[in-house]
């Protein structure tokens, strides 16, 4: 599971869309939640690279995803014996930058 945030900017586009649109953004945003696990990504290139877009329709979303690597030490008990283990622990953060319609969606 994937944490998902919209930057205020996209959260600011989502708010301008009509109303069916924004229905289908919100459903957008949901299914980001399951990170890498989201059917129609696309990888952008050139001065994108590094960013994804998920599209309903002709409207889109643009986004970016980090990951953190920790190692957390977990304890346990094995044979009346205290063990400690650590294991890796990623934390996947999807950050939405962008959303709107296809015509000049990727201009500034």
């Amino acid at each position: 599971m994937a944490t998902v945030v919209l930057t205020p900017d996209a959260a600011g586009d989502i708010a301008e869309l009509p109303a069916p649109i924004v229905a289908r953004m919100e459903r957008l945003v949901v299914r980001l939640g399951q990170w890498p696990n989201v059917s129609g990504v696309k990888s952008l290139r050139g001065d994108l690279a590094g960013h994804y877009r998920l599209r309903t329709g002709d409207y889109r979303l643009q986004f970016r995803v980090e990951q953190r690597r920790t190692t957390v030490r977990v304890e346990s008990v094995r044979k009346g014996k205290k063990v400690f283990e650590e294991e890796e622990v990623i934390e996947v953060k999807v950050i939405v930058e962008k959303a709107g319609h296809r015509d000049g969606f990727y201009e500034e």
